[in-house]
């Protein structure tokens, strides 16, 4: 049959002990699975299905053509890739339990909390510092709004935000990573003390982003947006959402591996609301743990988007809440690693609460 093979975990369970053992664990998160969908599509269709067992999934193998096979095979291993914690500094980040990031936008036009720390390194600093207090493992500093038609910034000015905000929480503790897509903004920040860089175009709107990235040799966060130019919500098209924007994420980390980043410092983000429908959305958010079919750790933003409002009768950005808690546990839920909120003490305590029920959930006793 020809089409491209795709496998997705179809039954996600609490704990391995329910179905003795015979589980995979997503991404080396707090979730595992026991049933695998292998999928074949076809120009942007299903056309064949095969619901497997995890101990099943040998067999299954050995009716597939070679190259399918192959291609099964890799992204069976992939979705059970041990991710090993990232020594930053003195800084550790793992990747065994759901981490938040926190929001710190430096900008006086980004659609949800522009304007406020604008000309203000101080306040900045103070709100980074109250996330920290608050749970958050990393802030995301952002000196230039991606909204949608969102004028593109000077990169002498987007520098003069951010660096700023990153040097005075640079002896905070924090993992602090930014939210560019410029190899000038990138330098600057890495150079002031950020230790991660946030790509919406995964690197790919300035020529020369790759080769800072690997010479700093710091993790770089791959986002799918529709385009790469100024606008990344243009273009957008897709016959499957889902498989689209995993083949663009695959083909990408293959190409940022072959410019010389090691695959352990490649983290990627399917890019909820970027050039997406409602429904896109949807279906990415339903579909997210087929994305660790791509052995790379899952960060995913969805706080406050316009999916929310479209979901909760046209809510307004300072009223979705409720929409950004519920869109953050489904994707820790799915085993993203990361949750990139502007909520921050509200995604914390959800989060810690998520993980008792998970822990208990783990000390059940199996069958003797």
């Amino acid at each position: 049959m020809f089409g491209t093979i795709y496998v997705r975990p179809v039954g996600l369970a609490e704990n391995p002990q329910t179905f003795d053992g015979a589980t995979i664990r997503l991404g080396n998160s707090l979730v595992w699975c026991h049933l695998l969908a292998i999928e074949t599509i076809e120009a942007g269709r299903l056309v064949a299905r095969q619901i497997v067992p995890v101990d099943g999934f040998a067999d299954a193998l050995a009716t597939m053509p070679g190259d399918q096979a192959d291609r099964a095979r890799t992204q069976f291993a992939n979705l059970s890739r041990q991710h090993p914690p990232l020594a930053l500094g003195d800084r550790m980040l793992r990747f065994d339990q759901p981490q938040v990031m926190g929001i710190l936008n430096v900008t006086p036009d980004s659609f949800s909390d522009g304007g406020r720390f604008t000309d203000d390194p101080a306040g900045a600093a103070d709100a980074g510092f109250a996330m920290l207090t608050a749970g958050a493992s990393l802030i995301d500093i952002g000196g230039e709004s991606t909204r949608p038609d969102a004028p593109v910034v000077w990169e002498g000015d987007e520098i003069a935000r951010v660096v700023p905000a990153i040097k005075a929480l640079a002896h905070s503790g924090a993992i602090l990573s930014v939210d560019t897509r410029k190899a000038a903004v990138m330098e600057a920040a890495l150079q002031a003390g950020a230790h991660i860089v946030n790509d919406v175009s995964a690197l790919l709107f300035d020529s020369r982003a790759i080769d800072v990235v690997r010479q700093a040799g710091c993790p770089v966060v791959l986002m799918h947006a529709p385009s790469q130019g100024q606008n990344p919500h243009t273009g957008a098209g897709y016959g499957n959402v889902v498989t689209d924007v995993f083949d663009w994420l695959e083909a990408r980390i293959a190409a940022v591996i072959a410019g010389g980043i090691a695959r352990d410092r490649i983290l990627i983000d399917p890019g909820i609301g970027f050039g997406k429908s409602l429904a896109d959305n949807l279906a990415l958010i339903n579909a997210l743990p087929l994305f660790h079919a791509l052995g790379q750790p899952i960060l995913f933003g969805a706080s406050r988007k316009r999916m929310i409002g479209a979901l909760s009768n046209e809510a307004p950005v300072d009223a979705r809440l409720g929409g950004s808690i519920t869109l953050a546990l489904s994707a820790i839920g799915s085993g993203a690693q990361i949750v990139r909120v502007h909520d921050v003490p509200e995604t914390v305590q959800a989060a810690r609460v998520w993980r008792g029920l998970r822990d208990a959930a783990l000390t059940m006793p199996g069958l003797d």
